[in-house]
């Protein structure tokens, strides 16, 4: 077969698996009351709900000033000035977008009614103790409930899971995520005291993404670190190595303050498979929040000269991969689809994955042996 047989074969196999990437929606669209009118609502949050048709009927923040501003910019018809009062209101099919800090999450879920459907925005607590407080109530209550890990339903990763799915990437025996980019921090106020920054409001995305692909790792060693230009911030920059065994390399580094053009600036996540390999870039870390468009490529194993293709994809992850999230909420919720990938449940277990790295990034590294 000649090379442009073989090259157009290859891009009709690569149409073909990803023919099917769709977004989760329910059969019947339920109503949503957003809790929260930050930053990433406004820019995530409330731009997915319209592209994707979810009413948004009510909108609730502490700052009501805040609120009823977003809301006369969004056509939404009704605020209030605390989520008891969103309780009241709200419709018995509501769905309920909390998007608040995450120590708030322990005050405000109490208030919500015994077997409400609930999305809340990530991290789920601070730290694994609220983590666990969270988790039991929602049992004890009986929540619907998710936590919006939206890159999950970023179009491209959906993309390159249709790949792995038909069988282009093979056994993966490589991860690696890099975040090289400057972060505008101060648009989230509330981090200026956070005790835990970077892993805990950043790469867990990253760590719940690996997760979702390759299930928990045995083992983690991290290092959290501060930057000189941030000294006022908790830890913003990261190197992480999880442990999946000899067979497996699975690596996450991130540097939020490379402010230095955007010439080397770059956020990827890459596979690397026994029949082939993607890598999608992450372009809302690039110019946040205004963003580059997300892209795929995908390359094949075996050939004399391999190349890579790019694979189309259907959106970025701001906002379609929040439709995603909400979608699938309310597709388990109607009943529509048996799983809930970013379940409460699931999303516990990223919480003490995130733990874990915290944890070890405290630990001493093994010294030299200089001495010996």
């Amino acid at each position: 077969m000649s090379n442009s047989h073989a090259t157009d074969d290859l891009h009709t196999r690569i149409l073909e698996a990803i023919q099917t990437v769709r977004q989760p929606r329910p059969k019947q669209v339920r109503p949503i009351i957003v809790i929260g009118a930050g930053g990433i609502v406004r820019a995530a949050h409330l731009p997915a709900y319209e592209k994707a048709g979810f009413p948004v009927i009510g909108l609730m923040d502490q700052q009501s000033a805040r609120a009823a501003e977003l809301a006369s910019q969004r056509g939404i018809p009704r605020t209030f000035s605390s989520a008891a009062e969103a309780v009241r209101f709200a419709p018995l099919d509501a769905i309920f977008d909390v998007a608040v800090p995450a120590s708030q999450l322990v005050h405000i879920l109490p208030q919500f009614n015994n077997g409400a459907t609930i999305l809340m925005q990530k991290p789920m607590g601070e730290t694994l103790e609220e983590a666990l407080i969270i988790r039991d109530l929602c049992r004890k209550k009986g929540f619907v409930a998710g936590v919006n890990f939206s890159l999950r339903y970023s179009p491209n990763n959906l993309a390159v899971a249709s790949l792995a799915n038909a069988g282009l990437l093979g056994e993966i025996h490589d991860i690696e995520v890099q975040t090289s980019t400057y972060t505008p921090w101060h648009l989230w106020t509330f981090l200026a005291t956070a005790p835990r920054l970077e892993i805990l409001y950043h790469s867990i995305h990253y760590f719940d993404l690996i997760r979702s692909w390759l299930g928990n790792p045995q083992s983690v060693l991290a290092r959290t670190l501060k930057n000189p230009h941030t000294a006022n911030l908790a830890a913003t920059k990261t190197i992480a190595i999880l442990d999946y065994g000899n067979s497996k390399r699975v690596i996450v580094a991130t540097n939020h303050n490379h402010n230095f053009g955007p010439e080397h600036q770059h956020s990827f996540v890459q596979w690397e498979g026994l029949a082939g390999a993607a890598r999608i870039t992450m372009g809302v870390n690039l110019d946040y929040p205004t963003g580059k468009p997300d892209t795929a490529e995908y390359v094949e194993r075996g050939s004399n000269s391999p190349r890579w293709h790019a694979v189309p994809v259907g959106g970025n992850n701001f906002p379609d991969g929040f439709m995603g999230t909400m979608g699938a909420l309310q597709s388990f919720a109607e009943g529509s689809a048996s799983t809930l990938p970013s379940h409460f449940e699931d999303a516990f277990q990223t919480m003490a994955l995130v733990e874990a790295l915290y944890r070890s990034s405290e630990r001493p590294g093994e010294p030299l042996p200089l001495d010996e």
